[in-house]
């Protein structure tokens, strides 16, 4: 295979709703097409296995870096996914069973011959909460139970608290809560179902609001040398933008750095090439493996190419498969 006979399958959301201006899917997808790479368009409903082989219902898809008319696709076609070099898993969450299922499909394609960016089998093993357990040196104190008896000593320990579900994405269903707050039961009792799921918990990290809720991208180990920063909007104690925050780039410190190295060759072993880290002024509070955002963002402020950076990193994998 030369740079430009590439295949390259996408697994995302659907393509007419995303927002162009910002979608780090579709960042990577005109990375792609610069290189003369084969755009082929796929669904979570388009994947299925059939007599042990992965197979896709697949279109050819073209995009545009503009904010109308950004993506045409063409007429779908019934294939081994094994035909396509490279797959890119881009579906938001919830991390549901639906996920879990297309991510043993992907893991057959890969068995079969595709490189699927990230590994499903590791998607399945990062939790994008739990995950960061591994790494307690980077982590303020958390906690991950059913108990809501020990949600409430947590709380009871620490001034303020974050309590949030372990699969869901954009700040949806996080709670900030304070030491008195007379809503702590129910909100304990909501987010385990009455002690049924496993829920996060963590000491809120008031930083938020003077350095934000940086969101540090790593591709294959090594970190963009700058994060977004996401502030929370008056009134507001998230800093996701889908909960209406703001944000601005600001350069990574030596802290910064520090989490990176002490995760970075973890998540290359673990062929998790993208990846975003949220972390609070010196704590990690998210590892995010399914669809990291904010390359749009940082490419704007900072004039880098961080598609082409990964389109990079997946044609030197394709080339250790192949070489």
């Amino acid at each position: 295979m030369n740079g430009n006979s590439v295949v390259f399958g996408v697994v995302m959301d659907p393509i007419a709703d995303i927002k162009p201006y910002k979608d780090s899917t579709f960042a990577m997808l005109l990375a792609a097409s610069a290189r003369g790479w084969t755009l082929r368009y796929m669904e979570q409903s388009d994947l299925w296995v059939e007599n042990g082989k992965a197979m896709a219902r697949t279109r050819p898809l073209e995009v545009r870096d503009q904010t109308t008319d950004w993506f045409a696709l063409g007429d779908g076609e019934e294939m081994p996914m094994a035909d396509l070099d490279v797959v890119l898993m881009r579906k938001d969450p919830p991390f549901d069973m639906e996920y879990i299922y297309t991510s043993y499909i992907l893991e057959l394609a890969q068995e079969q011959g595709s490189l699927v960016i990230n590994n499903p089998a590791s998607l399945r093993d990062a939790n994008e909460k739990v995950y960061m357990s591994w790494f307690p040196q980077c982590c303020a104190d958390t906690l991950i139970t059913r108990s809501i008896t020990r949600i409430k000593a947590f709380a009871r320990a620490h001034e303020k608290i974050v309590l949030k579900p372990l699969d869901g994405m954009g700040g949806k269903s996080i709670f900030i809560v304070a030491r008195d707050d007379p809503n702590s039961s129910v909100i304990a009792e909501t987010l385990t179902d009455f002690g049924r799921q496993f829920t996060m918990a963590q000491q809120f990290l008031p930083e938020i609001s003077e350095t934000g809720d940086k969101r540090i991208l790593l591709i294959d180990g090594e970190p963009v040398p700058y994060a977004l920063a996401r502030f929370p909007a008056e009134g507001e104690a998230r800093g996701n933008l889908a909960a209406g925050g703001s944000s601005r780039g600001l350069p990574l410190t030596e802290r910064d750095y520090w989490i990176c190295t002490q995760i970075g060759q973890a998540l290359k072993e673990k062929g998790l090439l993208f990846v975003g880290l949220d972390v609070i002024g010196d704590y990690m509070t998210e590892i995010n493996v399914t669809s990291p955002t904010c390359i749009r963002e940082l490419d704007a402020e900072f004039e880098l190419d961080i598609g082409g950076q990964i389109m990079d990193a997946i044609q030197a994998r394709l080339t250790e498969e192949t070489g």
